[in-house]
């Protein structure tokens, strides 16, 4: 089994109750522990910022699937529930956006997946979520509590629970 940190993201629609269904639904169709998720934020939107602010979380799983295979999954569930990344514009809205951020230490770059995802120290808006559950963790050499202490936060504010 991998423990694998995963991003969610999106600007569009109910996004909390599309959270809900995603993390289901990646748990079922990946055969996967939900060991810890996040709680919900909501964020200003970053690089095309003229669109509505972003809700943000990240989960912790433990899955048997290889990173290709979770990636080809992801990107299914996203479908599902709206994304078509072939027509859409580069850090646009969308209803959900599924990001693999980790996957035990596995390093690779590869033209379909880059791990540690390639972005992550940029963004506190994944940082935040993460460092709630896996403030500890140690991705590409850097603590995750450390790296978000190098960012800005504003404008990042945790949301109420939900029942």
């Amino acid at each position: 089994m991998a423990s694998v940190l995963i991003a969610l993201g999106g600007n569009v629609g109910d996004v909390r109750a599309t959270f809900r269904k995603a993390i289901s639904n990646i748990c079922g169709m990946t055969q996967a522990a939900l060991l810890a998720r996040s709680s919900d934020y909501t964020t200003p939107p970053w690089g095309e910022e003229d669109q509505a602010p972003f809700t943000n979380a990240c989960i912790e799983i433990d899955t048997s699937l290889d990173p290709h295979a979770l990636l080809f999954t992801l990107h299914k569930i996203e479908k599902k529930f709206g994304r078509d990344r072939a027509h859409e514009t580069r850090w646009g809205p969308r209803t959900l956006d599924l990001d693999l951020i980790a996957y035990d230490d596995v390093r690779l770059d590869k033209p379909e997946l880059t791990l540690p995802h390639p972005r992550l120290f940029e963004r506190a808006f994944v940082l935040v979520p993460l460092a709630e559950i896996a403030p500890d963790r140690i991705i590409a050499g850097r603590r995750v509590r450390e790296a978000l202490a190098q960012l800005s936060t504003e404008g990042i504010q945790r949301l109420p629970d939900l029942d």
